[in-house]
């Protein structure tokens, strides 16, 4: 291995008159050398080495004007800076500048030499040779442009800490400094460009995509980092597929058939120029149209693809572009370009015949045309106007590689000038030393160019970061169709900035894209239709999220925008509509006292109290009359009165329900009927014992049986008023919402324990059952006396209507519930108002006393 690096050392010492490296090369002399490696052909041609000879080396092929122009860009900034006073002056840069051919064989061939001219220190091999005299080594070099290439490159540059500033090598793995020691690059990271391409996806509301990346260094990670973004965002890949320029044609025709087939209209593609131009040619043979392209930057702008002729296919592209950068001068630069004057520059021979498609008279390639190994081109002079033809080389509208290529340069130049007015005890070495300009190393460049901050001659801020990347933004462009030659035009519709904040960073004026080349109608990339608003998605079983089956919501959620993945619930008091995209408030109903049904039953309770009322009148006026004495008029006035309670308790059910009403409406309802019960009890057992002679007329008779009577009506009652009380202090009812019906919210009283109103009510009804015995006993008495069956009557409606109540009352809900206990209320009041007040029975002379005596 030692003596590998000393051969290799050997003929890198040697480089002006060997060839080692490349042949093909631009180079000039100086007393600082700088390295460049640019793609000036886009491959090399497959050739099968079968290796029964020694293998020769592979020929490049398809020249790159592109790249070219980048080359271009280098030369006319070292330039400059020759001729700059302020910038390094006394000091002379130069240049060693080698094709990569857009593959790694090749540029490593070309960074060996790179290496092998380096110092002899730097390999340990000073007990060989001193072979470093007069040779300057190249303390930087600006390149490559593809991230696989830079790859390798930038392995072999580490080791030796040669600074590498790449100018469009975007892999994000690039940016591990563990790994790749001297590699800057004055682009951004492609951790920016896959999160932005998913944010331009997640802005327009696709969900159903189709992944397409290169198969190196590039493609890989960057559509690894995109597939995490897309995750994120719920986002799915329908195919995600790797691409290469040297597929064979049935693998470009499988992916092909492929994604004509996918159902995803959106394919974002992170690849080269030279990588995605198979697929486009295969996708422009077949036509297929209705598809929207995604372009990282490494083809956003290639002239491989920005063809007039795939227009058909390729209209409507949406891409990603570095920021435009302006060289003043350089336009001029680009079409002075001429064979004969750039003997330095041996690629504008090349470059000469392949713009006018001619053969130069001294050219190798013209001598291979007349053996008949290349077609014929007719010759040139070398002095044809390169402005009467159109060519990507003269495309400086917008300068974006070329200006990454121009800052890469001034950046190394200002690291230099950095070294070159050090003053000692300031530097950046050890114990603040400086470097040595001419005898300067390339790892002390590296070490400035790290902490390189300037400002630009365009008032620009340079710095690298912690990475090592230079910050910067992204254009996004639409390729329109120009109206005037079919040409593609890069219509410029937004930017991102990734230094903005979260929200802030996209910006994309809608107006301005053209879709497919004609349409402003954002296309449909999704894998399932848009779920209306009213409806949320549903999972289908063995399908990625992204695709879904519409449901709609259930009665109570809303949903009141598209795609909703959940359906909301409606507030309490609230419900959906029929289409369940909102919802309304919930109409409050209750036994009002405006609604006719309430009106009816205030009316009946209003009616029963005034006909009460009207009885208590007439026993007042003939209160002395033998029949009114007869009947127990106190007693009587006691009975009255509970039926005015009765009547009166039914109001207290109507209207909204308060916790006041709630408390109250039982237990006045309780009581009332006891009281009134009670009263006919004793009435009932009175004429009973009358009518069979067992109490005597006389004085102490008569007032024992009197408030006897009272007595037992007062303690009947205080049973019934106990039982109100001990409900009221454990459990007293109060109003609530009822919400269990869809679209009424029902205020009712919520009793607090059903097992109180039991006893209340069946308190009640056992009283009526014993009146009911005692009046049933009384059956045999004359037939001109008919209280008794009067009041055996009202007991049994009242038994009717309360038996019927308790079905009645579980059964119904809502306002109902106190409907029917009004009508309960009111039916038994009446019945017995009706069968004991309106039916007064004709009394013989000595029964009528007997009753008065009593």
């Amino acid at each position: 291995m030692r003596l590998l690096l000393y051969y290799l050392t050997l003929l890198g010492s040697s480089y002006v008159i060997s060839t080692y490296g490349p042949h093909q090369r631009a180079q000039m002399t100086g007393d600082i050398l700088l390295g460049g490696l640019f793609p000036l052909h886009f491959g090399i041609a497959s050739k099968d080495q079968d290796l029964a000879a020694r293998p020769e080396s592979t020929q490049c092929v398809r020249f790159n004007f592109r790249g070219f122009r980048w080359l271009q860009a280098m030369i006319f900034a070292i330039e400059e800076i020759n001729n700059s006073s302020t910038l390094l002056p006394n000091i002379t840069l130069g240049y060693r500048i080698f094709d990569t051919c857009n593959t790694v064989s090749k540029a490593l061939e070309a960074t060996l030499s790179f290496v092998a001219q380096n110092k002899i220190d730097s390999l340990n091999l000073d007990e060989f040779c001193n072979c470093t005299d007069h040779i300057p080594s190249t303390i930087a070099v600006v390149g490559a442009a593809g991230s696989a290439v830079s790859t390798a490159v930038a392995n072999l540059l580490g080791l030796f800490y040669i600074p590498q500033i790449s100018y469009a090598s975007s892999s994000r793995l690039l940016s591990n400094k563990n790994q790749y020691k001297s590699f800057m690059r004055t682009i951004p990271t492609d951790e920016y460009q896959a999160t932005a391409m998913a944010d331009i996806i997640e802005y327009f509301q696709w969900n159903w995509v189709i992944a397409v990346a290169s198969d190196d260094e590039y493609g890989r990670p960057g559509i690894e980092k995109f597939e995490k973004e897309m995750e994120e965002r719920d986002i799915c890949i329908h195919l995600n597929e790797l691409i290469s320029q040297y597929f064979e044609d049935h693998e470009i025709k499988a992916l092909a058939d492929r994604i004509e087939n996918s159902t995803a209209k959106v394919i974002v593609v992170f690849a080269s120029g030279p990588d995605v131009e198979p697929l486009i040619k295969e996708m422009v043979r077949r036509n297929i149209t209705d598809r929207i392209w995604l372009a990282s930057e490494a083809w956003a702008i290639s002239s491989l693809v920005a063809k007039p002729e795939y227009l058909d296919v390729m209209a409507g592209t949406i891409g990603f572009a570095l920021k435009a950068g302006r060289i003043p001068g350089f336009r001029e630069f680009l079409r002075h370009v001429q064979p004969k004057k750039d003997s330095h520059n041996e690629f504008v021979r090349e470059f000469w015949e392949e713009t006018f498609n001619c053969y130069l008279e001294d050219s190798p390639r013209f001598q291979e045309s007349e053996n008949g190994s290349t077609s014929f081109r007719p010759l040139c002079s070398g002095e044809e106007d390169i402005a009467s033809v159109e060519t990507p080389y003269l495309d400086y509208k917008h300068l974006r590689i070329s200006y990454n290529v121009y800052v890469a340069v001034y950046s190394i130049a200002q690291a230099l000038q950095d070294i070159l007015t050090c003053t000692p005890g300031r530097g950046l070495f050890a114990n603040n030393s400086c470097a040595d300009i001419k005898k300067m190393e390339a790892w002390q460049v590296l070490k400035q160019l790290r902490h390189l901050n300037y400002t630009n001659s365009m008032g620009e801020k340079m710095r690298f970061d912690e990475n090592s990347d230079m910050e910067a933004n992204y254009t996004i462009i639409n390729w329109h169709r120009s109206t005037e030659d079919g040409s593609v035009v890069f219509e410029e519709v937004g930017y991102y900035n990734m230094h903005a904040k979260r929200g802030a960073k996209l910006f994309i004026d809608r107006t301005k894209i053209l879709w497919n080349g004609y349409s402003t109608e954002v296309p449909f990339s999704n894998c399932s239709e848009d779920c209306e608003p009213g409806t949320r998605k549903g999972i289908i079983d063995s399908m990625p999220t992204c695709c879904f089956e519409c449901t709609e919501c259930s009665d109570g959620e809303y949903s009141n925008h598209k795609d909703a993945s959940v359906c909301a619930k409606c507030p309490n008091n609230s419900w959906s509509n029929g289409n369940h995209t909102f919802c309304f408030l919930k109409e409050v109903e209750f036994l009002s006292w405006t609604e006719p049904f309430g009106i009816a039953l205030a009316i009946c309770a209003v009616l029963g109290v005034v006909l009460t009322a009207f009885v208590i009148g007439v026993f007042v006026r003939f209160r002395n009359t033998p029949i009114v004495k007869a009947t127990n008029r106190e007693l009587s006035y006691v009975l009255l009165f509970s039926l005015i309670c009765c009547f009166s308790s039914s109001l207290i059910f109507i209207g909204e329900p308060q916790d006041w009403t709630c408390r109250l409406r039982q237990p006045a309802f309780g009581v009332s009927f006891v009281l009134c019960i009670s009263c006919i009890l004793v009435k009932t057992n009175r004429v009973l014992l009358v009518f069979e002679a067992k109490i005597p007329t006389s004085l102490h008779r008569k007032w024992w049986g009197l408030n006897l009577q009272f007595l037992l009506v007062f303690l009947c009652t205080f049973v019934q008023v106990m039982i109100c009380v001990v409900w009221l202090y454990n459990a007293p009812p109060s109003s609530y919402q009822n919400h269990d019906i869809d679209e009424i919210i029902f205020i009712t009283c919520n009793e607090g324990s059903v097992m109180a109103l039991g006893f209340l009510i069946g308190y009640t009804c056992i009283l009526a059952a014993i009146c009911f015995f005692f009046a049933f006993k009384s059956r045999k008495l004359p037939e001109n006396f008919t209280e008794a069956k009067f009041i055996t009557f009202s007991m049994l409606i009242f038994f009717i209507v309360w038996i019927s109540f308790i079905p009645a009352y579980f059964s119904t809900y809502g306002k109902f519930v106190s409907a029917v206990e009004v009508i309960a209320i009111l039916a038994s009041s009446f019945g017995m108002l009706a069968c004991i007040f309106f039916n007064k029975p004709t009394l013989c002379e000595h029964e009528s006393q007997d009753l008065e005596n009593l």
